[in-house]
């Protein structure tokens, strides 16, 4: 019985052995750099355009800074961090992928993404804490507001 699995299993392998070293040479085929260079390109125009884009939302937000005082400046400053955020993001995608197009295999390729999504999990965590510092910051000083507006209140009518 062990001859004729041995023959079996020896007859799998015999017959799989094309995919086998068809996915072992698709690991290390190398990326043309013409496709390479066409990435770079299309990267770098839409790196362009999100630098424009932010450069229009960042007057936007000015305009509306300006327009209207008090509470609004705390909002026109969480929508300009958005913003910067956004752009960050877009800067780090678009580095991401031309780091992805200089890969030269794809097991090369399947590292640098790795990279990223370890550095985009990082950056994660850091705003999600500086974020809840933030809102408690706000909730914080609303509070003392509050307070503030009752104790003259109070201190009038008493």
């Amino acid at each position: 019985m062990t001859t004729e699995t041995n023959s079996v299993l020896n007859t799998v392998k015999e017959a799989f052995a094309p995919v086998t070293e068809a996915f072992t040479k698709l690991q290390n085929m190398e990326v043309p750099e013409a496709a390479r260079e066409f990435v770079k390109k299309q990267a770098e125009t839409a790196k362009e355009r999100a630098a424009e884009a932010y450069a229009g939302s960042e007057k936007v937000t000015a305009a509306i800074e300006t327009a209207v005082a008090g509470s609004v400046t705390e909002a026109a400053k969480i929508s300009r961090n958005i913003q910067q955020a956004m752009y960050q993001d877009a800067e780090e995608f678009f580095a991401g992928i031309d780091k992805l197009a200089s890969a030269k295999s794809l097991s090369e390729a399947y590292q640098i993404q790795s990279d990223l999504a370890r550095a985009r999990g990082e950056v994660l965590v850091s705003r999600a804490k500086a974020t809840a510092e933030y809102v408690g910051k706000l909730v914080t000083d609303g509070a003392k507001t509050a307070q503030d507006n009752f104790s003259k209140v109070y201190s009038k009518t008493a």
